[in-house]
């Protein structure tokens, strides 16, 4: 048996620059790649959480003009409303001036009928005392 075979039976390797190791080579070897992609994995999630964090960002200034515009768009509705209803408030109220003029004048014209009548009268009343 030789000296690396009695090593290698307790445990302990040379490397290819012939330091001694506790791990076999292709161990080792495999260890040291898994390291690697274990950091580039870690890399690729911190980009992730990067990417995921400016995405949520993003979502919720857009969230919040998407409820600045809504509510933009409820106080101009409820103004529409508004609008629509004091304009139909104002036209019942020019309708019932409207109602309460047309009274006014068929009550002066009766009134203008009844004068005329008397006036008519009157005068026949003077023809007759003026011709006798």
């Amino acid at each position: 048996m030789t000296a690396e075979d009695t090593l290698a039976d307790s445990g302990l390797h040379f490397d290819d620059l012939n330091k001694l190791r506790v791990l076999e080579p292709e161990n080792a070897q495999q260890t040291g790649e898994l390291k690697e992609e274990c950091q580039e994995f870690v890399g690729k999630i911190a980009e992730f959480q990067k990417m995921v964090g400016s995405f949520i960002s993003i979502t919720n200034d857009l969230a919040q003009e998407v409820e600045k515009e809504k509510m933009k768009a409820i106080g101009s509705r409820n103004m529409l409303r508004s609008i629509a209803k004091q304009r139909e408030s104002e036209q019942k109220q020019l309708q019932a001036l409207i109602a309460e003029k047309k009274n006014q004048l068929e009550r002066l014209r009766v009134q203008q009928q009844a004068l005329e009548k008397q006036e008519v009268e009157q005068n026949e009343f003077i023809d007759q005392f003026s011709t006798t």
